[in-house]
């Protein structure tokens, strides 16, 4: 049992020493742009929920 779980993280160490990483500015850039993206979505659901509420207190008063 142990075996096998240490000839897994072998092969994965293997495989992450061969994975090409993303300098730190690209990794800051793509992190920012999900930031943006993420902050305008939550404001248009923001805008979309109270219009909505609003339109549905309308009806029900």
């Amino acid at each position: 049992m142990f075996s096998k779980a240490i000839e897994f993280l072998s092969e994965v160490k293997v495989e992450v020493k061969k994975v090409t990483w993303p300098s730190r500015r690209d990794a800051m850039g793509g992190t920012m742009v999900v930031l943006v993206v993420v902050g305008l979505v939550t404001l248009f659901l923001g805008i979309v929920d109270t219009l909505l509420s609003k339109i549905i207190q309308s009806l029900i008063h």
